[in-house]
Protein backbone atom coordinates (compact mmCIF):
# COMPACT_ATOMS: atom_id res chain seq x y z
CA UNK A 1 0.00 0.00 0.00
CA UNK A 2 1.19 3.49 -0.86
CA UNK A 3 0.77 6.43 1.47
CA UNK A 4 -1.46 8.36 -0.91
CA UNK A 5 -5.21 8.44 -0.47
CA UNK A 6 -7.00 5.41 -1.86
CA UNK A 7 -9.00 6.36 -4.94
CA UNK A 8 -10.41 3.63 -7.18
CA UNK A 9 -12.59 3.73 -10.23
CA UNK A 10 -15.11 1.49 -11.90
CA UNK A 11 -15.02 2.37 -15.59
CA UNK A 12 -17.62 0.49 -17.65
CA UNK A 13 -18.48 1.14 -21.28
CA UNK A 14 -22.13 2.07 -22.00
CA UNK A 15 -22.53 -0.67 -24.60
CA UNK A 16 -25.39 -2.63 -23.02
CA UNK A 17 -26.39 -4.20 -19.70
CA UNK A 18 -23.80 -4.57 -16.97
CA UNK A 19 -22.64 -8.20 -16.72
CA UNK A 20 -22.46 -9.71 -13.26
CA UNK A 21 -18.68 -10.01 -13.72
CA UNK A 22 -18.51 -6.24 -14.11
CA UNK A 23 -20.66 -5.83 -11.02
CA UNK A 24 -18.19 -7.93 -9.04
CA UNK A 25 -15.35 -5.72 -10.28
CA UNK A 26 -17.29 -2.67 -9.10
CA UNK A 27 -17.97 -4.35 -5.76
CA UNK A 28 -14.32 -5.23 -5.11
CA UNK A 29 -13.33 -1.66 -5.97
CA UNK A 30 -16.03 -0.34 -3.64
CA UNK A 31 -15.05 -2.64 -0.75
CA UNK A 32 -11.38 -1.75 -1.12
CA UNK A 33 -12.08 1.98 -1.19
CA UNK A 34 -14.35 1.91 1.85
CA UNK A 35 -11.98 -0.38 3.78
CA UNK A 36 -9.24 2.25 3.41
CA UNK A 37 -11.40 5.35 3.81
CA UNK A 38 -11.06 6.15 0.12
CA UNK A 39 -13.18 7.25 -2.83
CA UNK A 40 -15.17 5.13 -5.27
CA UNK A 41 -15.42 6.78 -8.68
CA UNK A 42 -17.71 5.86 -11.56
CA UNK A 43 -16.20 6.81 -14.90
CA UNK A 44 -17.95 6.19 -18.21
CA UNK A 45 -15.56 4.97 -20.90
CA UNK A 46 -17.48 5.80 -24.07
CA UNK A 47 -14.62 6.26 -26.52
CA UNK A 48 -16.06 3.54 -28.77
CA UNK A 49 -18.98 5.49 -30.17
CA UNK A 50 -19.90 2.72 -32.62
CA UNK A 51 -20.94 0.50 -29.70
CA UNK A 52 -22.73 3.14 -27.64
CA UNK A 53 -26.20 2.04 -26.49
CA UNK A 54 -28.83 4.52 -25.34
CA UNK A 55 -29.88 3.96 -21.73
CA UNK A 56 -26.81 1.92 -20.75
CA UNK A 57 -25.28 4.64 -18.58
CA UNK A 58 -28.51 5.11 -16.60
CA UNK A 59 -28.71 1.32 -16.26
CA UNK A 60 -25.21 1.20 -14.75
CA UNK A 61 -26.06 3.89 -12.19
CA UNK A 62 -29.33 2.20 -11.25
CA UNK A 63 -27.65 -1.20 -10.90
CA UNK A 64 -24.95 0.07 -8.54
CA UNK A 65 -27.54 2.02 -6.56
CA UNK A 66 -29.75 -1.05 -6.14
CA UNK A 67 -26.79 -3.00 -4.77
CA UNK A 68 -25.92 -0.29 -2.26
CA UNK A 69 -22.66 0.92 -3.79
CA UNK A 70 -22.60 4.65 -3.15
CA UNK A 71 -20.67 6.55 -5.82
CA UNK A 72 -18.44 9.33 -4.50
CA UNK A 73 -17.64 10.93 -7.87
CA UNK A 74 -19.13 10.44 -11.30
CA UNK A 75 -21.12 11.93 -14.16
CA UNK A 76 -24.28 12.26 -12.05
CA UNK A 77 -22.52 13.02 -8.76
CA UNK A 78 -19.91 15.47 -10.04
CA UNK A 79 -16.52 15.87 -8.42
CA UNK A 80 -13.24 17.73 -8.49
CA UNK A 81 -11.66 15.70 -11.31
CA UNK A 82 -14.36 15.69 -14.00
CA UNK A 83 -15.58 15.42 -16.62
CA UNK A 84 -16.18 11.74 -15.78
CA UNK A 85 -17.29 10.79 -19.26
CA UNK A 86 -14.48 10.20 -21.74
CA UNK A 87 -16.31 11.62 -24.74
CA UNK A 88 -16.20 14.98 -22.92
CA UNK A 89 -12.41 14.85 -22.49
CA UNK A 90 -11.28 14.81 -26.16
CA UNK A 91 -9.02 17.85 -25.95
CA UNK A 92 -7.19 16.41 -22.94
CA UNK A 93 -6.35 13.19 -24.80
CA UNK A 94 -5.32 15.06 -27.92
CA UNK A 95 -2.77 17.14 -26.04
CA UNK A 96 -1.16 14.05 -24.52
CA UNK A 97 -1.18 12.32 -27.91
CA UNK A 98 0.74 15.26 -29.37
CA UNK A 99 3.17 15.06 -26.45
CA UNK A 100 3.84 11.36 -27.11
CA UNK A 101 4.42 12.02 -30.82
CA UNK A 102 6.74 14.96 -30.15
CA UNK A 103 8.72 12.93 -27.60
CA UNK A 104 9.15 10.02 -30.02
CA UNK A 105 6.86 7.63 -28.14
CA UNK A 106 4.11 7.54 -30.77
CA UNK A 107 3.66 8.00 -34.51
CA UNK A 108 1.04 8.64 -37.18
CA UNK A 109 -0.08 5.61 -39.20
CA UNK A 110 -1.95 6.11 -42.49
CA UNK A 111 -2.48 2.45 -43.43
CA UNK A 112 -6.04 1.74 -44.51
CA UNK A 113 -8.12 -1.07 -43.03
CA UNK A 114 -8.05 -2.79 -46.42
CA UNK A 115 -4.25 -2.65 -46.57
CA UNK A 116 -3.92 -4.14 -43.09
CA UNK A 117 -6.49 -6.85 -43.85
CA UNK A 118 -4.50 -7.80 -46.94
CA UNK A 119 -1.33 -8.13 -44.85
CA UNK A 120 -3.14 -10.31 -42.33
CA UNK A 121 -4.50 -12.55 -45.08
CA UNK A 122 -1.05 -12.84 -46.67
CA UNK A 123 0.49 -13.81 -43.34
CA UNK A 124 -2.26 -16.33 -42.71
CA UNK A 125 -1.65 -17.92 -46.10
CA UNK A 126 2.01 -18.23 -45.14
CA UNK A 127 0.95 -19.80 -41.82
CA UNK A 128 2.25 -16.87 -39.83
CA UNK A 129 0.65 -13.91 -38.10
CA UNK A 130 0.86 -10.25 -39.03
CA UNK A 131 1.65 -7.82 -36.25
CA UNK A 132 2.11 -4.05 -36.52
CA UNK A 133 5.27 -3.84 -34.45
CA UNK A 134 8.97 -2.97 -34.33
CA UNK A 135 9.67 -5.60 -36.99
CA UNK A 136 7.17 -4.30 -39.57
CA UNK A 137 6.57 -0.63 -38.82
CA UNK A 138 9.34 0.66 -41.11
CA UNK A 139 7.73 -1.06 -44.12
CA UNK A 140 4.28 0.43 -43.57
CA UNK A 141 2.66 3.81 -44.23
CA UNK A 142 3.46 5.82 -41.14
CA UNK A 143 5.46 8.78 -39.95
CA UNK A 144 8.45 6.53 -39.20
CA UNK A 145 8.77 5.37 -42.82
CA UNK A 146 7.58 8.53 -44.61
CA UNK A 147 9.38 11.86 -44.80
CA UNK A 148 8.26 14.75 -42.61
CA UNK A 149 6.96 16.57 -45.69
CA UNK A 150 4.93 13.56 -46.80
CA UNK A 151 3.39 13.25 -43.35
CA UNK A 152 2.59 16.95 -43.24
CA UNK A 153 0.94 16.77 -46.67
CA UNK A 154 -1.14 13.70 -45.80
CA UNK A 155 -2.45 15.39 -42.68
CA UNK A 156 -3.14 18.63 -44.60
CA UNK A 157 -5.07 16.63 -47.22
CA UNK A 158 -7.30 15.16 -44.53
CA UNK A 159 -6.01 11.63 -45.00
CA UNK A 160 -7.41 9.44 -42.21
CA UNK A 161 -4.83 8.27 -39.70
CA UNK A 162 -4.45 6.67 -36.32
CA UNK A 163 -1.72 7.20 -33.76
CA UNK A 164 0.20 4.17 -32.59
CA UNK A 165 2.38 3.78 -29.51
CA UNK A 166 6.00 3.10 -30.46
CA UNK A 167 6.93 0.11 -28.34
CA UNK A 168 10.68 0.18 -27.59
CA UNK A 169 12.79 -2.72 -28.79
CA UNK A 170 13.83 -5.60 -26.54
CA UNK A 171 12.94 -3.92 -23.26
CA UNK A 172 11.84 -5.82 -20.18
CA UNK A 173 8.72 -4.42 -18.56
CA UNK A 174 8.29 -5.29 -14.89
CA UNK A 175 5.31 -4.52 -12.73
CA UNK A 176 3.74 -5.88 -9.57
CA UNK A 177 0.20 -7.16 -9.55
CA UNK A 178 -1.26 -7.15 -6.03
CA UNK A 179 -2.95 -10.50 -6.70
CA UNK A 180 -0.47 -12.26 -8.98
CA UNK A 181 2.86 -10.89 -7.80
CA UNK A 182 5.59 -9.69 -10.17
CA UNK A 183 4.67 -9.74 -13.85
CA UNK A 184 7.36 -9.50 -16.57
CA UNK A 185 7.00 -8.83 -20.28
CA UNK A 186 9.47 -8.27 -23.08
CA UNK A 187 8.55 -5.59 -25.60
CA UNK A 188 9.90 -7.70 -28.48
CA UNK A 189 6.66 -9.68 -28.48
CA UNK A 190 4.37 -6.65 -28.13
CA UNK A 191 2.75 -4.77 -31.01
CA UNK A 192 2.35 -1.04 -31.53
CA UNK A 193 -1.20 -0.52 -30.28
CA UNK A 194 -3.44 2.21 -31.61
CA UNK A 195 -3.82 4.84 -28.89
CA UNK A 196 -5.72 7.46 -30.89
CA UNK A 197 -8.32 6.64 -33.53
CA UNK A 198 -9.28 8.27 -36.80
CA UNK A 199 -12.61 9.41 -35.27
CA UNK A 200 -10.75 11.85 -33.00
CA UNK A 201 -11.11 9.76 -29.86
CA UNK A 202 -8.49 7.78 -27.95
CA UNK A 203 -8.59 4.04 -27.46
CA UNK A 204 -9.10 2.60 -24.00
CA UNK A 205 -5.35 2.27 -23.52
CA UNK A 206 -4.49 5.97 -23.67
CA UNK A 207 -7.76 7.25 -22.20
CA UNK A 208 -7.65 5.09 -19.08
CA UNK A 209 -4.01 5.95 -18.35
CA UNK A 210 -4.60 9.70 -18.78
CA UNK A 211 -7.80 9.61 -16.75
CA UNK A 212 -6.32 7.51 -13.96
CA UNK A 213 -3.41 9.95 -13.69
CA UNK A 214 -5.56 13.08 -13.76
CA UNK A 215 -8.13 11.63 -11.36
CA UNK A 216 -5.36 10.57 -8.96
CA UNK A 217 -6.38 6.91 -9.04
CA UNK A 218 -4.26 4.97 -6.54
CA UNK A 219 -5.30 1.40 -7.45
CA UNK A 220 -6.58 -0.08 -10.70
CA UNK A 221 -8.68 -3.13 -9.83
CA UNK A 222 -10.04 -4.77 -12.97
CA UNK A 223 -10.68 -8.13 -14.65
CA UNK A 224 -7.83 -10.40 -15.69
CA UNK A 225 -8.75 -9.94 -19.35
CA UNK A 226 -6.83 -6.64 -19.07
CA UNK A 227 -3.65 -8.30 -17.84
CA UNK A 228 -2.13 -8.52 -21.38
CA UNK A 229 -2.59 -4.73 -21.67
CA UNK A 230 -0.65 -4.07 -18.49
CA UNK A 231 2.81 -3.68 -20.16
CA UNK A 232 1.46 -1.09 -22.61
CA UNK A 233 -0.11 0.86 -19.76
CA UNK A 234 3.09 0.68 -17.74
CA UNK A 235 5.02 1.96 -20.77
CA UNK A 236 2.51 4.79 -21.29
CA UNK A 237 3.08 5.95 -17.70
CA UNK A 238 6.81 5.92 -18.41
CA UNK A 239 6.45 7.72 -21.75
CA UNK A 240 4.29 10.44 -20.21
CA UNK A 241 6.68 10.93 -17.31
CA UNK A 242 4.25 9.64 -14.69
CA UNK A 243 6.09 6.57 -13.41
CA UNK A 244 6.10 7.82 -9.84
CA UNK A 245 2.34 8.44 -9.94
CA UNK A 246 1.48 5.10 -11.51
CA UNK A 247 -1.33 3.31 -9.67
CA UNK A 248 -0.97 -0.17 -8.25
CA UNK A 249 -2.60 -2.92 -10.31
CA UNK A 250 -4.78 -5.84 -9.29
CA UNK A 251 -6.32 -8.16 -11.89
CA UNK A 252 -9.32 -10.14 -10.68
CA UNK A 253 -9.96 -13.77 -11.69
CA UNK A 254 -12.70 -14.62 -14.17
CA UNK A 255 -16.17 -15.75 -13.13
CA UNK A 256 -16.51 -19.13 -14.80
CA UNK A 257 -19.65 -20.79 -16.17
CA UNK A 258 -21.36 -23.36 -13.88
CA UNK A 259 -20.11 -26.32 -15.90
CA UNK A 260 -17.48 -26.73 -18.59
CA UNK A 261 -14.77 -24.30 -19.58
CA UNK A 262 -14.84 -20.56 -20.13
CA UNK A 263 -16.21 -17.47 -18.47
CA UNK A 264 -19.85 -16.97 -17.53
CA UNK A 265 -21.94 -15.62 -20.41
CA UNK A 266 -25.53 -14.58 -21.04
CA UNK A 267 -25.93 -17.79 -23.06
CA UNK A 268 -25.14 -19.83 -19.94
CA UNK A 269 -27.82 -17.96 -18.02
CA UNK A 270 -30.40 -18.35 -20.79
CA UNK A 271 -29.64 -22.05 -21.05
CA UNK A 272 -29.87 -22.79 -17.33
CA UNK A 273 -32.54 -20.22 -16.47
CA UNK A 274 -30.69 -17.75 -14.26
CA UNK A 275 -29.86 -14.05 -14.79
CA UNK A 276 -26.36 -12.73 -15.50
CA UNK A 277 -27.32 -9.05 -15.15
CA UNK A 278 -28.10 -7.18 -11.91
CA UNK A 279 -31.37 -5.64 -13.10
CA UNK A 280 -33.60 -6.24 -16.08
CA UNK A 281 -32.43 -4.79 -19.39
CA UNK A 282 -35.16 -3.52 -21.71
CA UNK A 283 -33.61 -1.93 -24.79
CA UNK A 284 -35.99 -0.15 -27.11
CA UNK A 285 -36.98 -2.65 -29.79
CA UNK A 286 -34.44 -5.19 -28.50
CA UNK A 287 -34.40 -8.42 -26.55
CA UNK A 288 -35.28 -8.17 -22.86
CA UNK A 289 -32.66 -9.69 -20.56
CA UNK A 290 -33.64 -10.83 -17.07
CA UNK A 291 -32.09 -9.30 -13.96
CA UNK A 292 -31.51 -10.45 -10.42
CA UNK A 293 -33.77 -7.74 -9.02
CA UNK A 294 -36.76 -8.68 -11.15
CA UNK A 295 -36.11 -12.39 -10.58
CA UNK A 296 -36.75 -11.82 -6.89
CA UNK A 297 -33.23 -11.66 -5.50
CA UNK A 298 -32.52 -9.34 -2.60
CA UNK A 299 -29.65 -6.87 -3.18
CA UNK A 300 -27.80 -7.95 -0.02
CA UNK A 301 -27.88 -11.56 -1.19
CA UNK A 302 -26.44 -10.64 -4.60
CA UNK A 303 -23.66 -8.60 -2.98
CA UNK A 304 -22.83 -11.48 -0.62
CA UNK A 305 -22.84 -13.98 -3.49
CA UNK A 306 -20.51 -11.87 -5.65
CA UNK A 307 -18.14 -11.10 -2.79
CA UNK A 308 -17.31 -14.80 -2.45
CA UNK A 309 -16.64 -15.32 -6.14
CA UNK A 310 -12.86 -15.19 -6.03
CA UNK A 311 -12.40 -13.95 -2.46
CA UNK A 312 -12.80 -15.28 1.07
CA UNK A 313 -11.76 -14.05 4.48
CA UNK A 314 -9.90 -17.26 5.36
CA UNK A 315 -12.72 -18.67 7.50
CA UNK A 316 -15.81 -20.79 6.87
CA UNK A 317 -18.04 -17.74 7.25
CA UNK A 318 -20.41 -17.24 4.32
CA UNK A 319 -22.94 -14.62 5.38
CA UNK A 320 -21.58 -11.06 5.39
CA UNK A 321 -23.33 -7.73 5.58
CA UNK A 322 -21.89 -4.96 3.44
CA UNK A 323 -20.23 -3.42 6.52
CA UNK A 324 -18.69 -6.79 7.44
CA UNK A 325 -17.39 -7.20 3.89
CA UNK A 326 -15.80 -3.76 4.03
CA UNK A 327 -14.04 -4.63 7.28
CA UNK A 328 -12.88 -8.07 6.09
CA UNK A 329 -11.97 -7.39 2.46
CA UNK A 330 -8.37 -7.44 1.24
CA UNK A 331 -6.82 -7.93 -2.17
CA UNK A 332 -4.33 -10.36 -0.61
CA UNK A 333 -7.15 -12.87 -0.19
CA UNK A 334 -8.40 -12.62 -3.78
CA UNK A 335 -7.72 -15.87 -5.66
CA UNK A 336 -5.64 -16.08 -8.82
CA UNK A 337 -7.76 -18.83 -10.37
CA UNK A 338 -11.25 -18.39 -11.79
CA UNK A 339 -14.34 -18.66 -9.60
CA UNK A 340 -17.13 -20.99 -10.76
CA UNK A 341 -20.61 -19.53 -10.62
CA UNK A 342 -23.22 -21.71 -8.90
CA UNK A 343 -26.87 -20.75 -9.57
CA UNK A 344 -28.08 -22.95 -6.70
CA UNK A 345 -25.74 -21.17 -4.30
CA UNK A 346 -27.25 -17.89 -5.47
CA UNK A 347 -30.68 -19.20 -4.45
CA UNK A 348 -29.27 -20.38 -1.13
CA UNK A 349 -27.96 -16.90 -0.37
CA UNK A 350 -31.31 -15.38 -1.21
CA UNK A 351 -33.11 -17.81 1.11
CA UNK A 352 -30.71 -16.95 3.94
CA UNK A 353 -31.35 -13.24 3.54
CA UNK A 354 -35.10 -13.68 3.18
CA UNK A 355 -35.52 -15.69 6.40
CA UNK A 356 -33.23 -13.29 8.27
CA UNK A 357 -35.63 -10.42 7.61
CA UNK A 358 -38.36 -9.62 10.10
CA UNK A 359 -41.90 -10.70 9.21
CA UNK A 360 -42.79 -7.00 9.02
CA UNK A 361 -40.03 -6.36 6.46
CA UNK A 362 -41.14 -9.32 4.37
CA UNK A 363 -44.73 -8.09 4.55
CA UNK A 364 -43.63 -4.83 2.89
CA UNK A 365 -42.03 -6.82 0.06
CA UNK A 366 -45.00 -9.21 -0.22
CA UNK A 367 -47.72 -6.55 -0.17
CA UNK A 368 -47.37 -5.60 -3.89
CA UNK A 369 -47.82 -9.27 -4.85
CA UNK A 370 -51.04 -9.45 -2.81
CA UNK A 371 -52.26 -6.28 -4.48
CA UNK A 372 -51.47 -7.78 -7.87
CA UNK A 373 -53.61 -10.79 -6.90
CA UNK A 374 -56.41 -8.42 -5.82
CA UNK A 375 -56.12 -9.70 -2.25
CA UNK A 376 -57.09 -7.30 0.50
CA UNK A 377 -56.13 -9.09 3.70
CA UNK A 378 -55.67 -8.00 7.27
CA UNK A 379 -52.01 -7.09 7.83
CA UNK A 380 -51.82 -9.09 11.05
CA UNK A 381 -53.07 -12.21 9.23
CA UNK A 382 -50.53 -11.76 6.44
CA UNK A 383 -47.66 -11.34 8.90
CA UNK A 384 -48.74 -14.46 10.82
CA UNK A 385 -48.93 -16.42 7.57
CA UNK A 386 -45.46 -15.20 6.54
CA UNK A 387 -44.02 -16.33 9.89
CA UNK A 388 -45.41 -19.83 9.29
CA UNK A 389 -44.02 -20.36 5.79
CA UNK A 390 -40.99 -18.13 5.16
CA UNK A 391 -38.54 -20.98 5.89
CA UNK A 392 -39.98 -22.73 2.82
CA UNK A 393 -39.45 -19.77 0.49
CA UNK A 394 -36.43 -18.85 -1.63
CA UNK A 395 -37.96 -15.69 -3.09
CA UNK A 396 -40.67 -13.33 -1.86
CA UNK A 397 -42.81 -14.46 -4.81
CA UNK A 398 -42.73 -18.03 -3.42
CA UNK A 399 -44.77 -16.83 -0.47
CA UNK A 400 -47.92 -16.66 -2.60
CA UNK A 401 -47.85 -20.40 -3.33
CA UNK A 402 -47.22 -21.01 0.35
CA UNK A 403 -49.94 -18.71 1.74
CA UNK A 404 -52.70 -18.13 -0.85
CA UNK A 405 -55.12 -20.41 1.05
CA UNK A 406 -55.06 -18.00 4.00
CA UNK A 407 -56.72 -15.38 1.81
CA UNK A 408 -58.98 -17.34 -0.53
CA UNK A 409 -60.93 -20.57 -0.31
CA UNK A 410 -60.11 -23.46 -2.65
CA UNK A 411 -61.94 -23.44 -5.98
CA UNK A 412 -60.67 -26.89 -6.94
CA UNK A 413 -59.28 -29.92 -5.14
CA UNK A 414 -56.22 -32.04 -5.89
CA UNK A 415 -57.63 -35.12 -7.63
CA UNK A 416 -54.89 -37.43 -6.31
CA UNK A 417 -55.51 -36.37 -2.71
CA UNK A 418 -59.28 -36.71 -3.19
CA UNK A 419 -58.89 -40.27 -4.50
CA UNK A 420 -56.56 -41.25 -1.66
CA UNK A 421 -58.14 -39.42 1.30
CA UNK A 422 -61.81 -38.66 0.56
CA UNK A 423 -63.21 -42.20 0.84
CA UNK A 424 -64.87 -44.71 3.16
CA UNK A 425 -66.31 -43.12 6.29
CA UNK A 426 -64.47 -39.84 5.72
CA UNK A 427 -67.13 -38.01 3.64
CA UNK A 428 -69.76 -38.71 6.32
CA UNK A 429 -67.38 -37.56 9.06
CA UNK A 430 -66.65 -34.34 7.18
CA UNK A 431 -70.38 -33.73 6.79
CA UNK A 432 -70.78 -33.86 10.59
CA UNK A 433 -67.58 -31.94 11.40
CA UNK A 434 -69.05 -28.40 11.05
CA UNK A 435 -71.51 -29.17 13.85
CA UNK A 436 -68.61 -30.29 16.06
CA UNK A 437 -66.63 -27.15 15.31
CA UNK A 438 -69.59 -24.89 16.00
CA UNK A 439 -69.31 -26.00 19.63
CA UNK A 440 -65.70 -24.76 19.98
CA UNK A 441 -66.07 -21.57 21.99
CA UNK A 442 -62.40 -20.55 22.32
CA UNK A 443 -61.22 -20.71 18.69
CA UNK A 444 -57.53 -21.62 18.83
CA UNK A 445 -55.37 -24.39 17.38
CA UNK A 446 -55.30 -26.51 20.56
CA UNK A 447 -59.07 -26.31 21.11
CA UNK A 448 -59.80 -27.13 17.47
CA UNK A 449 -57.50 -30.14 17.54
CA UNK A 450 -59.01 -31.38 20.82
CA UNK A 451 -62.56 -31.19 19.49
CA UNK A 452 -61.73 -33.00 16.24
CA UNK A 453 -59.66 -35.66 18.03
CA UNK A 454 -62.54 -36.42 20.39
CA UNK A 455 -64.94 -36.85 17.46
CA UNK A 456 -62.44 -39.07 15.59
CA UNK A 457 -62.10 -41.27 18.65
CA UNK A 458 -65.86 -41.45 19.07
CA UNK A 459 -66.24 -42.59 15.47
CA UNK A 460 -63.31 -45.00 15.64
CA UNK A 461 -61.51 -43.49 12.63
CA UNK A 462 -57.81 -42.98 11.87
CA UNK A 463 -56.52 -39.55 12.88
CA UNK A 464 -54.19 -39.23 9.86
CA UNK A 465 -56.92 -40.11 7.36
CA UNK A 466 -59.30 -37.47 8.72
CA UNK A 467 -56.63 -34.80 9.08
CA UNK A 468 -55.63 -35.19 5.42
CA UNK A 469 -59.26 -34.80 4.38
CA UNK A 470 -59.58 -31.75 6.64
CA UNK A 471 -56.46 -30.25 5.02
CA UNK A 472 -57.92 -30.94 1.57
CA UNK A 473 -61.05 -29.01 2.54
CA UNK A 474 -59.13 -26.01 3.86
CA UNK A 475 -56.35 -25.61 1.28
CA UNK A 476 -57.41 -27.74 -1.72
CA UNK A 477 -54.51 -30.21 -1.52
CA UNK A 478 -52.02 -32.00 0.70
CA UNK A 479 -49.73 -29.04 1.40
CA UNK A 480 -49.34 -26.17 3.84
CA UNK A 481 -48.07 -25.52 7.37
CA UNK A 482 -49.67 -26.71 10.63
CA UNK A 483 -53.31 -27.46 9.86
CA UNK A 484 -54.81 -26.34 13.17
CA UNK A 485 -52.94 -23.05 12.90
CA UNK A 486 -54.43 -22.53 9.42
CA UNK A 487 -57.90 -23.12 10.86
CA UNK A 488 -57.22 -20.73 13.75
CA UNK A 489 -56.00 -17.95 11.48
CA UNK A 490 -58.76 -18.12 8.87
CA UNK A 491 -61.37 -18.21 11.66
CA UNK A 492 -64.29 -20.41 12.68
CA UNK A 493 -66.76 -19.13 10.11
CA UNK A 494 -64.36 -19.52 7.16
CA UNK A 495 -63.20 -22.97 8.35
CA UNK A 496 -66.76 -24.29 8.54
CA UNK A 497 -67.66 -22.70 5.20
CA UNK A 498 -64.70 -24.43 3.50
CA UNK A 499 -65.65 -27.81 4.96
CA UNK A 500 -69.23 -27.41 3.75
CA UNK A 501 -67.99 -26.38 0.31
CA UNK A 502 -65.72 -29.45 0.10
CA UNK A 503 -68.56 -31.76 1.13
CA UNK A 504 -70.79 -30.22 -1.55
CA UNK A 505 -68.19 -30.19 -4.36
CA UNK A 506 -66.00 -33.27 -3.97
Amino acid sequence: MTDRKVRVRFAPSPTGPLHIGGVRTALFNYLFAKKHGGDFILRIEDTDQTRFVEGAEAYINESLGWLGMTIDEGVAQGGEYGPYKQSERKEIYLSYTDQLINDGWAYYAFDTAEELDALREKAEAEKSKFSYDMHTRKDLRNSLSLSADEVKQLIADGTPYVVRFKMPEDTEVKATDLIRGEVRFNTSILDDKVIFKSDGLPTYHLANVVDDYQMKISHVIRGEEWLPSMPLHVMLYKALGWENERPEFAHLPLILKPTGKGKLSKRDGDKAGFPVFPIEWRPEGGEVASGYRESGYLPDAVVNLLSLLGWNDGTEKEIFTMDELIQAFSLERVNKSGARFDPEKAKWFNHQYLVSKSDEEIYTLFEPILAEKSVSADKALVIQAIALVKERATFVADLWEQTFFFFQAPVEYDAKVVKKRWKGDVPAFMTELPTVLEQVSDWNADAIKEAIAAQIEAKGLGFGLVMNAFRLALVGGGFGPDLMTIAELIGKEETIARINSAVANI
